[in-house]
């Protein structure tokens, strides 16, 4: 009897992931020529009167004559008012100085506090209103209303002394003087029309600033990859902005301008890859301790961080393996990515922060016990609290900070 060869069943395969990955234009430029590239693009977008908004230590840098011989005429004015968490007095004195000089685009120059503060000023400016009433609320059903800034701004250019995932964003997060409550004010208008990464700004910041934001291009883009809205796309410029961060966290020397720029473009990639999901529990705490203890965000971030992750554990297990790997800790035997427990992620952040000799408790960064009821409650009040991988009550915020504590 002939019998007919039979094929064995395949599996069924799985049906194909259903995403968007909508990408804001992006120009960046790097390298010592950079500059020669600030003028054309200020031409490009009809700059005649550009206003220089920085700090006052980068506005008596060497680095600035630089850039002033290379605008010439270009230039309008400089504005070194920018204060660390850009409060509400600084930004106002910015956009009455883009005001004065009748300036027609911003060069936000130093870290994130310079981007917020140009991209909050000119918010201002062009919409008549002050920040309290243009500011992302929450509505008393929970939910978060936006206002719409429907005004044209001023073209906004970026060049970075710190490494930022905040230099592509269209969010500015301002504070309110005195009581210290976020605004966060939203633009997409507002997103840097180029980045220029030049190896002489790159030098300009301490060691340490350059170190603290690194750690907070390094918390954003591990609870970016846990997000469930992580998209293929996002997740490949995530995972190598995880990589450069932890291969150059630990030497920022300021002569070390090629570690600078890894780290730099490592929150190029972060800010891009967390647009469709970024942001989550660590954020939104060390946005609400920030302020409290005058502590930057990314020290913040490096205490809570191996804490939410626990808390997020059952909805975040997947990406696992991959942080871990990207972190650089070694594959378990015959195991997956995708079999990687919880633990060995964290088991990686907490090797790589132990090395940078930070603090790590928020006791030891100044906050009172005492204080954790009130963080948790202001936390829940933050926007970024509906991009969290599990959904939190102030109870849950409160163990959580507690076991940080």
């Amino acid at each position: 009897m002939t019998t007919t060869p039979t094929t064995p069943a395949s599996p069924a395969s799985p049906s194909i992931r259903s995403f968007q990955h909508v990408a804001p234009e992006l120009r960046l430029f790097s390298g010592a020529d950079s500059l020669d590239s600030l003028v054309r693009e200020l031409k490009r977008n009809g700059c005649r009167r550009a206003m220089i908004v920085c700090g006052r230590s980068v506005a008596a840098s060497d680095a600035m004559a630089g850039l002033r011989g290379a605008l010439g005429s270009l230039l309008a004015g400089e504005c070194a008012s920018v204060r660390p968490n850009s409060p509400v007095s600084a930004v106002l004195g910015v956009a009455a100085e883009l005001e004065s000089r009748d300036a027609d685009g911003v060069i936000a120059v130093g870290g994130g506090s310079a981007a917020v503060t140009a991209r909050a000023a000119s918010i201002l400016v062009a919409e008549k209103r002050p920040p309290q009433a243009l500011c992302t609320r929450r509505l008393d059903s929970g939910e978060f209303e936006s206002p719409r800034l429907d005004a044209a701004k001023l073209p906004q250019f970026v060049i970075p002394t710190t490494p930022s995932n905040g230099f592509v964003k269209a969010g500015s997060a301002i504070h309110e003087d005195g009581t210290g409550r976020r605004l966060a004010l939203f633009d997409p208008k507002t997103r840097a029309k180029a980045i220029f990464l030049h190896p002489d700004f790159l030098r300009t910041a301490p060691a340490e600033l350059v170190r603290t934001a690194g750690l907070n291009t390094l918390s954003t883009t591990i609870e970016a990859l846990e997000s469930p809205k992580c998209d293929p796309i996002s997740e490949a410029m995530l995972l190598h902005a995880l990589r450069l961060t932890a291969q150059y966290l630990h030497r920022p020397a300021p002569d070390d301008a090629f570690a600078r720029e890894g780290l730099a473009v490592a929150g190029v990639l972060c800010g891009r890859g967390t647009e469709q999901g970024g942001g989550g529990l660590a954020s939104v705490l060390a946005h609400a301790i920030g302020h409290r203890a005058h502590a930057h965000n990314g020290l913040v971030n490096a205490i809570v961080l191996p804490h939410t992750m626990r808390f997020n554990e059952p909805q975040t297990r997947g990406s696992a393996g991959r942080i871990a790997q990207a972190l650089g800790l070694p594959s378990p035997s015959g195991a997956s990515s995708f079999q990687w427990e919880t633990a060995h992620a964290v088991e990686a952040l907490e090797s790589l922060v132990a090395k940078l000799g930070v603090p790590r408790r928020l006791r030891d960064i100044g906050v009172s016990k005492d204080d954790l009821g009130d963080v948790a409650e202001a936390a829940m009040t933050d926007w970024f609290i509906v991009r969290a991988s599990r959904k939190v009550n102030a109870g849950e915020l409160l163990e959580i900070l507690n076991a940080a504590w």
